[in-house]
């Protein structure tokens, strides 16, 4: 398997898998011009996908400089960022003062958002979604720019039909994924405008041991609650391989803004993940509804065409999360409302 062991048994071990770089990345950043910030460092991915352009850097035997922000609720996160390189701004970038104080900088990734709780506060979901990246594309016009979008831009599409490609027409449902959209065409406007290289990454659903989709449905099943099957599939992608091709995603940026949507090779049944996790925790899972005909579902064949398929199997993370939640290991309690198919998160 890669050299990854059986089990995951510390944070220390899952934060250093998940920021390993590829000898692929190792190699883009020996070539690269310029130095790098990451908008939104603090979020679930902003720390680890720092991390591993940290330690590409480093294997690359390149100088450059690393610079992160975000209003860092943890002051230990950044703490800890600082500690291995990572030159941190605390502030707002809502505020176009803070926005103008920032260095300029050839490489941008774009991580900030909002989505939990969006609907209790509409007004600024759309400030951070759409706003923001106004302001960002403008200040950043000669950068290139890796922003993250999601595959909540499309429709629910039907299983048989292997998920949504680049090429299809986004249909957001609800407000938060319309918002999203927004953020995708602020973006494009400013490539068009300014003729800055950007991509935008459609993620469906990034995974690890502390949440997500497969970590959401593990805890229903060893707790035994009722399991939703009314959004019935999905997609997910460890998120060490996300790490690896959002950062490698730099050398496809190009004016207009490219495209692409990064998931799992397959397309999951929420019905029969959670039967594989009552088997490892010797539980019954209990199902409510019916899966329906359409799911939130991408196709990511493009992704793996440029950078190569996912190096960890869905196999072999349901079986880490499985260990890792029954030896009682911290987890983020951030739900991520997978089963949501109104768009109100």
């Amino acid at each position: 398997m890669n050299g990854y062991p059986d089990k995951i048994a510390s944070e220390a071990v899952l934060e250093d898998i998940l920021s390993t770089p590829t000898a692929e990345s190792v190699k883009m950043f020996s070539g690269l011009e310029g130095d790098i910030m990451f908008l939104g460092i603090g979020g679930k991915i902003g720390p680890t996908l720092a991390k591993m352009a940290k330690r590409a850097i480093d294997a690359a035997d390149v100088e450059k400089r690393i610079y992160g922000v975000a209003l860092f609720e943890s002051e230990e996160q950044r703490k800890q960022l600082e500690h291995i390189g990572i030159e941190t701004f605390h502030g707002d970038l809502l505020d176009t003062e803070f926005i103008n104080s920032l260095p300029k900088v050839k490489n941008v990734f774009f991580l900030a958002g909002m989505k939990f709780g969006s609907e209790d506060n509409l007004s600024l979901t759309w400030a951070v979604n759409s706003y923001m990246p106004a302001l960002v594309a403008e200040y950043y016009k000669d950068s290139n720019i890796v922003a993250f979008s999601t595959g909540c831009v499309y429709p629910l599409v039907s299983v048989a039909s292997g998920g949504s490609l680049e090429t299809d027409m986004p249909e957001p449902v609800g407000e938060y994924a319309q918002s999203c959209l927004g953020r995708e065409r602020m973006f494009e406007y400013g490539s068009k405008q300014h003729q800055t290289k950007v991509c935008l990454i459609r993620l469906n659903y990034s995974v690890e041991l502390r949440y997500g989709v497969l970590v959401d449905i593990a805890l229903k099943v060893k707790n035994q609650m009722p399991i939703d099957l009314s959004m019935g599939y999905f997609n997910v992608i460890w998120q060490g391989d996300v790490n690896d091709v959002v950062l490698r995603s730099l050398e496809i940026c190009e004016s207009p803004a490219k495209f692409l949507n990064i998931t799992g090779p397959e397309i999951l049944s929420v019905r029969e993940v959670a039967v594989e996790f009552g088997k490892l925790f010797k539980a019954e899972p209990e199902f409510v509804n019916e899966e329906a005909k359409t799911a939130l579902l991408n196709n990511s064949e493009q992704a793996f065409e440029l950078f190569g398929r996912p190096k960890v199997s869905t196999g072999q993370i349901i079986k880490w999360i499985a260990d890792w939640i029954s030896e009682g290991r911290e987890l983020l309690g951030k739900p991520t409302h997978y089963e949501v198919r109104d768009g109100k998160y």
